[in-house]
C-alpha cells in the first residue's frame, strides 16, 4: 500500500481531515513559505491529534540543534529537510526519522541521492526559489534510475487526477501532496484531501 503524507498543515481543522480520511503523515513547514507555521502554533495542532500518525517538520538549511529544539517542543518524529544539507548533517540528528528532499528537473539530478543514507528520499519537482509546495511535477520515469535502496516519496504537482498515473510509473514507497489539495496555500479542501486519499488507496 503506498502511503500517504499531507504537507503545509497550518491548522488543526485540516490536520483532523487529514487524519479521518486516511492519511499516514501530516506535515508541517517550519521553512520561509506561504505555508509557515510558528513552532507554538504546531505544538497547540499536534496536542489536539489522536496517537499513530507520523507528524513531519520541514525545514530548509536550518541548524541541527534549532531542528532537534523544534520538534522535541512541537513533539515531532520525523524531520525532512529541503534544503542543501550535506550527507553528514543527517548523522546530528539520527534520533529522528529522516527524510531528504530532492529537487528533480531533470535525470542528471537523481545521482545525488545515492550520497544519503536517511529513511526516505523524496522528490520533488523543480522550481525556482522554491522548495516545497511547488505544484511542479517531474518524469516520473526517473524515479526507476535512482541507485538506492531506501524507500523514494514522490511530490510535485500531484493531485487526484494525476496520482494513480504517477504511482503506476514511479512506484513509490509514498506519495507527498500540499497544493494538490489546497483552496489557497495553507488551507486545505476537505474534498480534494479525500479525493486524493481515496485514489491512492483505491
Amino acid at each position: 500500500m503506498t502511503r500517504i503524507k499531507i504537507c503545509g498543515i497550518t491548522n488543526v481543522e485540516d490536520a483532523t481531515i487529514a487524519i479521518d480520511y486516511g492519511t499516514d503523515a501530516i506535515g508541517f513547514v517550519f521553512a520561509e513559505s506561504k505555508r509557515k507555521v510558528s513552532k507554538e502554533k504546531v505544538r497547540d495542532i499536534v496536542h489536539k491529534l489522536p496517537p499513530f500518525v507520523t507528524l513531519v517538520g520541514l525545514f530548509v538549511n536550518e541548524t541541527a540543534k534549532n531542528i532537534e529544539d523544534i520538534c522535541k517542543y512541537c513533539g515531532l518524529n520525523t524531520i525532512q529537510l529541503h534544503g542543501n544539507e550535506p550527507p553528514d548533517f543527517l548523522r546530528d540528528l539520527k534520533q529522528f526519522k529522516i527524510i531528504k528532499a530532492f529537487r528533480i528537473k531533470n535525470e542528471e539530478d537523481i545521482g545525488q541521492v545515492q550520497n544519503y543514507q536517511a529513511d526516505a528520499l523524496l522528490l520533488d519537482g523543480y522550481a525556482e526559489n522554491q522548495r516545497g509546495g511547488t505544484g511542479t511535477t517531474f518524469d516520473w520515469k526517473i524515479v526507476g534510475k535512482a541507485k538506492t535502496s531506501i524507500p523514494i516519496i514522490i511530490a510535485g504537482g500531484l493531485t487526484h487526477i494525476n496520482v494513480s498515473e504517477a504511482i503506476h510509473i514511479s512506484k513509490p514507497y509514498g506519495v507527498d501532496v500540499s497544493s494538490g489539495v489546497e483552496m489557497r496555500p495553507g488551507k486545505k479542501d476537505k474534498h480534494l484531501i479525500r479525493k486524493f486519499i481515496d485514489t491512492v488507496k483505491g
